[in-house]
């Protein structure tokens, strides 16, 4: 008994985690097939895009520069140990619109966008008004979470577009004010060296990423206790569930794209 104590608490965890994985692909399709079908709601669906495109706009846009002028400066200063400073606008380029602009607007998403889902939610939860929705025949699935979903599947991949092209001013501004690079050779290798691919795989992690982070929210939202501590806890746990989904989601879609 003592022996196989640790082995079947291991397997109850992993029982239960394949539980929660199968409750949260359950309830993401639901979500996905109540966008599609009527009836529909326009002004949530308005409020979410203000909330998750419109109010995320400054977060994304001051994170994606700082990270451009930061990542410039530590490839012109590991490029001078082999003589490689010129590469800098071309791996600034590639590396935010490859992996650093999704992944970090995907994560302020998640932080910002997530939590807010799954604090309101949970809130509505605890207050009975979920079940208010229920008494006057409005279905929360249709009327709760298919709007926010839709909103992050929308917005999200504008939001990685708009930090992938400040993330590289970033670089450039960076690179041109401090490194001593001429503004057109920078941006000409900064063109050059992009391809459709790389822009295509960024859209689509945005997109990815916005339906996991709106997801998360809802679920958790949908799903937290009674009380102040359940609507807490529900936050927290959104949050966490979103970012390591996010970082799991993009390693398989860098897979998908970049591996020959």
């Amino acid at each position: 008994m003592i022996l196989t104590a640790p082995l079947a608490a291991l397997g109850r965890w992993v029982l239960a985690a394949l539980a929660s994985v199968g409750r949260i692909t359950l309830f993401a399709l639901e979500a996905l097939s109540h966008i599609l079908r009527p009836p529909f709601y326009p002004r949530e669906f308005l409020n979410a895009l203000m909330n998750v495109g419109w109010f995320s706009l400054p977060v994304v846009g001051l994170t994606a520069i700082f990270t451009g002028g930061a990542l410039a400066l530590q490839i012109y200063a590991g490029g001078q140990r082999f003589s490689a400073e010129a590469v800098v606008p071309q791996i600034v380029a590639i590396g935010m619109v490859r992996e650093l602009g999704p992944v970090l607007v995907g994560l302020m998403v998640a932080a910002r966008v997530t939590s807010s889902i799954a604090a309101e939610i949970a809130t509505m939860k605890v207050t009975e008004q979920i079940d208010a929705l229920v008494t006057l025949s409005t279905h929360p699935m249709k009327y709760l979470t298919a709007p926010r979903v839709l909103a992050g599947l929308i917005t999200v991949p504008v939001l990685v577009a708009v930090g992938d092209i400040i993330g590289i001013w970033g670089g450039f501004l960076v690179g041109t004010g401090q490194l001593g690079f001429a503004p057109g050779t920078y941006i000409k290798n900064t063109w050059d060296f992009l391809e459709a691919a790389d822009i295509v795989s960024s859209l689509v992690k945005g997109a990815a990423f916005g339906g996991i982070a709106t997801v998360m929210g809802c679920y958790h939202g949908m799903q937290s206790g009674r009380g102040a501590q359940g609507v807490g806890r529900a936050t927290k746990t959104s949050v966490a569930a979103a970012a390591v989904l996010i970082l799991a989601a993009n390693f398989l879609l860098t897979n998908l794209f970049f591996t020959q």
